[in-house]
């Protein structure tokens, strides 16, 4: 089979572009590559907060783009299946998957609802796993302020845990992390492939020299990231005049008023994407600290494929091979000590060139790319 005649159905648990948060990076950038490769990919996305951001550059790389509204719903919350998946399920996907046989390939444990329809066994179905998802929730019920969120997102973790069994009715099944392969291969499932997140960066864009401030970026609605931006300012720069600048979507109002009282902490909610990626380029330090170690944090690489200095702790670089490219520091003592001897120093040419040559040797999209098709359609 030639590769121009390959079709991929991919269901995606939202609406990939704008490709502006980790998990749809990951997905629209395996799209583009597969689409440069010569798949016809048939795209199915879950429509979440996202509605009606159908867009012509999907149309444009994809053979078929279907969209499917999330069953989002109160009698959903009280099943014993988990919530994030037992909303999206779709008899008109289920149809549309019908009308031929073509490999799929499930994106997350989200939209995995599949796997249990006894109408498409036999098929070839893969699931590219973001998270061990019931690792991920417990470890965000812990730092969750909102107590109504506290409890859904504890619900959700032995649902969550009971219901991945269903990956053992897959193909095969792709994890984002080498740790995370060891977890899925541990516990049986067949054809575990380490899949690298595939990244919208084909080369290394860090410029040499020395910034101003220090910088946290991410989605900071999520618990995870308020909770380690609340961490930095309170323990590390309230103790320091660096500037810290934090950068990311839809602040919640308790993380706004807790800047508010540092002179040297500057918020800047909601940026553009191109506003984004120059705070990354332009910071001397790009400080990314979690406290979960689960899956892999995009932040990160976009923070080394893009900025200077890396300042992280243990947690976000475990299970990846990242940590010899940044400065890993763990008690707020020793981030302050370590953020005070990076801006006594200049970010050089030895440094891009040293980073690039151990980035590109796993983050290269056309590898990951040939890795998935090998494996879905020559295995």
């Amino acid at each position: 089979m030639k590769d121009s005649e390959k079709h991929l159905h991919i269901v995606s648990f939202d609406i990939p572009f704008p490709a502006n948060y980790g998990g749809a990076i990951d997905v629209y950038y395996r799209v583009r590559y597969l689409h440069n490769y010569g798949v016809k990919v048939h795209l199915h996305c879950y429509e979440y907060k996202r509605n009606h951001l159908h867009s012509q550059e999907l149309e444009d790389i994809c053979h078929s783009v279907e969209y499917y509204d999330r069953q989002d719903n109160i009698f959903k919350m009280i099943s014993t299946l988990p919530y994030i998946a037992n909303t999206r399920y779709s008899e008109r996907l289920v149809d549309n998957l019908l009308k031929d046989d073509y490999p799929i390939l499930i994106e997350g444990l989200h939209s995995s609802m599949l796997l249990r329809d006894k109408r498409l066994r036999g098929r070839k179905m893969y699931v590219r796993m973001h998270n061990i998802e019931h690792e991920y929730y417990g470890r965000l019920s812990q730092v969750e302020k909102n107590w109504i969120k506290r409890i859904y997102l504890k619900l959700e973790v032995p649902r969550l845990k009971r219901f991945e069994q269903v990956l053992h009715n897959a193909s095969g099944v792709f994890a984002i992390t080498a740790k995370d392969k060891a977890y899925l291969e541990e516990k049986g499932y067949n054809n575990v492939v380490f899949l690298p997140s595939s990244l919208q960066y084909e080369c290394i864009n860090s410029i040499e020299g020395q910034g101003t401030y220090a910088l946290f970026h991410g989605q900071l609605s999520v618990a995870e990231n308020y909770d380690a931006v609340a961490y930095l300012v309170e323990n590390v720069f309230s103790k320091t005049a660096i500037t810290f600048k934090v950068a990311g979507l839809n602040p919640p109002k308790h993380l706004v008023r807790l800047i508010k009282n540092y002179e040297n902490v500057e918020l800047i909610a909601n940026p553009s994407h191109e506003q984004m990626q120059h705070l990354i380029q332009n910071a001397h330090v790009n400080v990314l600290i979690t406290h979960q170690s689960t899956g892999l944090k995009l932040k990160l690489l976009n923070s080394l494929f893009n900025g200077r200095f890396c300042l992280v702790n243990s947690s976000m670089v475990e299970g990846t091979n990242l940590a010899n490219m940044c400065v890993v520091a763990d008690s707020a003592d020793d981030l302050k000590e370590n953020l005070s001897e990076l801006f006594s120093r200049t970010f050089t040419s030895q440094d891009i060139n040293d980073r690039a040559t151990l980035l590109m040797q796993q983050y290269d999209n056309r590898l990951i790319c040939n890795t998935l098709v090998e494996n879905i359609y020559h295995k």
